[in-house]
Parts: structure tokens; C-alpha cells; sequence
């Protein structure tokens, strides 16, 4: 009988609710704490970070005409498929080298955190929406609404609470997303990815690159059809030339703190539009 020969599973990319290889055909491996191989996972390239991000804008329409109550149950799906797949997740965490405790208590910060932003689809707008003050015969409403296309860098070191705390108050006010992850953070993006896929998330909601950051980051900063920006999760200094690209497509930039849960992180990818209506017509 011969001996048993392990299979190291090839991550793919994410993109447009299917998981296609690299258009480079180029992959690169991922170790564990102890230097043992966990997986190859696909290393995108120019084409794939714009094929995501057409992705994304056709998708980006139909999610945010969703209701907020809609959004709010998808997101909380996430939760409930994150719940079934604990062990998996706790596992991943555990090649990194944290203990079984210390992963165990990540991951169930993640799934808390996903619940939480969950259940602000439906309350965001009475935050930060209102009813304005005016002198004269109207009615003036402050209403927010999502930005469009948000590209969200995520740390490259495997923290997996920071994918719950930058990535659902992105897509929860109806934007889409094109994350990009790199190093030991490749396999848990793609692992939530699949998990994603099973939560009746629209195809093109969320898409997963995976990658060199600094070969990634400056095409994506520069790309005219991203409306936004969450670079929490660089782990180098962004050159200046780079923010300069953003300027260009006149793109917002967020560097927020990577575990951070507050309403206030869904408005940053929020624009507040403001309605004038006659009073009595």
C-alpha cells in the first residue's frame, strides 16, 4: 500500500460570484507559524483587479436598490454560515500560531461583529439622515447614500476580526467592495469568500484579490471607476504618488482603525444627498 501523498488545496481569486485563476496563471505558496505548507493561492494581476472592479459597479446598482432590511438579513447570514464553520476558521487562525483560545475568542468577536453591522442596515439613515430647519415654503432632507465602489486593503498579518470590522460597513449602505489581501491573511479572505458565496450575497457584491499589496494597491488607488478607498489594512507607507492617483478620480480615503465598531465606519462610505420639496405639492 503507498503511503499517503497530501494535496494542498490552490485557492483561486474571488470574483463576480464565481472563483476563476489568475488571468497571470502566477500563484504563490502560504506557510504556517512553523514554516509547513497550508496552500497555494493565486496571485491576481492587473487584469483581474479591473475585471473585479467591473464586477463590482455592475453589481453595485441592483445591491444598494435592495432594502436596507434585505441587506441587513444577507449580512446576518454571513454570521450564521460563520457560525457553522467556527472550527474551520478556528483552525486557519491556529496555523498563524495563536492558541485555540486566543483564535477561538477572534473568531467569535467576528461573528459579534458581523450581527452588530447587521443590524444597522436598517437604522443608519435615522443617524445620520434628517430633517433640516429652512426659512421659506419647503420641506429639505439630509439622506445618506452609499458611495459606489470601495477597494478595502486588508492587513496582511491574519487578523480575522479585521475583515468583520472594515468590510460589512462597506457593502451594509449598499456599496460593493474589492478587497485585497496578501500573505497569511490570503487564506482566511478566500475562506470567508466561500462562506459569502453561500449567503445569498448578488454575484459582483463582494470580490477577493489576492496578492503583492504593493504590486495591487497602486493600480487599484489610481483606478477612475473606484469611488472610495479603505487602506486601514496597508501594512507599508503609501507613497505619496499613489494618494495623488486617488486625488485624480477624486476617490475618498479612509485610514481607520482596524478593529473598530462604530456607526461612524459605515458613514465613511457614505455621501448625504439633499432633497428640496415644496410644502403641499
Amino acid at each position: 500500500m503507498s503511503e499517503y501523498l497530501p494535496v494542498a488545496k490552490t485557492f483561486k481569486l474571488y470574483i463576480d460570484g464565481s472563483f476563476p485563476r489568475s488571468e497571470s496563471g502566477r500563484t504563490f505558496p502560504v506557510h504556517d507559524s512553523s514554516g509547513l505548507l497550508l496552500a497555494n493561492v493565486a496571485l491576481s494581476s492587473r487584469k483581474d483587479l479591473r475585471n473585479a472592479i467591473r464586477a463590482a459597479r455592475s453589481a453595485q446598482e441592483g445591491w444598494s436598490d435592495r432594502s436596507a432590511y434585505n441587506r441587513g438579513q444577507i449580512l446576518y447570514r454571513v454570521a450564521e454560515m460563520l457560525e457553522s464553520r467556527r472550527s474551520e476558521f478556528v483552525e486557519l487562525l491556529c496555523h498563524t500560531g495563536l492558541t485555540k483560545r486566543a483564535a477561538n475568542k477572534e473568531v467569535e468577536k467576528s461573528i459579534d461583529r458581523w450581527v452588530w453591522y447587521a443590524g444597522w442596515a436598517d437604522k443608519i439613515h435615522h443617524v445620520l439622515g434628517s430633517v433640516n430647519a429652512v426659512n421659506g415654503p419647503y420641506f429639505n432632507f439630509s439622506v445618506p447614500e452609499p458611495t459606489g465602489v470601495v477597494g478595502l486593503v486588508v492587513p496582511e498579518s491574519p487578523a480575522f476580526l479585521s475583515f468583520a470590522s472594515r468590510l460589512p460597513p462597506v457593502i451594509v449602505s449598499g456599496n460593493t467592495a474589492v478587497v485585497v489581501a496578501g500573505g497569511s491573511s490570503s487564506l482566511l479572505a478566500l475562506t470567508l469568500a466561500e462562506v459569502l458565496e453561500t449567503s445569498d450575497f448578488p454575484p459582483g457584491v463582494v470580490n477577493v484579490l489576492t496578492g503583492d499589496q504593493d504590486e495591487i494597491v497602486p493600480w487599484l488607488v489610481s483606478h477612475l471607476d473606484v469611488n472610495a478607498l479603505d487602506l486601514t489594512g496597508l501594512n507599508s507607507e503609501i507613497d505619496s504618488d499613489v494618494i495623488v492617483g486617488a486625488a485624480d478620480g477624486v476617490k475618498r480615503v479612509v485610514f481607520g482603525e482596524i478593529d473598530r465598531e462604530s456607526p461612524y465606519s459605515i458613514a465613511d462610505f457614505l455621501e448625504i444627498k439633499t432633497v428640496w420639496h415644496p410644502i403641499g405639492k
